[in-house]
């Protein structure tokens, strides 16, 4: 597996079942959320502002994608019925066939702009790992089947040392009749 065919794996509308477990709070979360994965062109106008804000090399760049959900949470203590939104953009900068720096506008763990390492296991799953400025998220995401993926993630301190949240994905695509 390498990116390019991650992102084209990935692409599509999914219907996500999260289960986190956040120790600081001791609380159990079950989250729904629709994830939508679009593939970009380098030359789109939100995405080569972002890539030369961040002075990067477009020639570099390799299969951007846009991601959008929306997630309910039954862990909404003011509004159990709130829904949560947002949107961000993902530029790869391949190192190697296997690795590289995917470039977030918002991050996973932290609603700031992010990089993250990656690489690729000998089995396709995907492994990220980005330093927010609280915490150090580690994703991993593999593919079940064509329309089936799983996402884990561990959040952890920013030293490290203590673990903050786990959680536990299964992603379904949509498939559009």
């Amino acid at each position: 597996m390498n990116i390019e065919q991650f992102v084209e794996q990935s692409t599509g509308e999914w219907r996500s079942m999260r289960s986190g477990h956040s120790l600081a709070f001791q609380q159990f979360e079950e989250v729904l959320s629709i994830v939508e994965i679009n593939a970009l062109d380098v030359g789109e106008a939100k995405v080569s502002n972002f890539i030369t804000s961040q002075g990067i090399d477009t020639t570099k760049v390799t299969s951007p994608f846009a991601m959008r959900w929306e997630a309910e949470s039954d862990w909404e203590p003011d509004d159990p019925s709130a829904v949560a939104e947002g949107s961000c953009i993902l530029i790869p900068i391949p190192k190697t066939e296997t690795t590289g720096v995917i470039l977030r506008s918002v991050g996973y763990a932290e609603a700031e702009q992010a990089s993250s390492s990656y690489s690729f296991s000998s089995d396709g799953t995907l492994n990220l790992l980005t330093q927010y400025g609280q915490s150090i998220a580690e994703e991993r995401i593999w593919f079940v089947s064509d329309n089936v993926r799983c996402r884990s993630s561990v959040l952890r301190t920013s030293e490290g040392t203590g673990i903050l949240q786990t959680s536990f994905a299964s992603e379904v695509r949509r498939i559009k009749a």
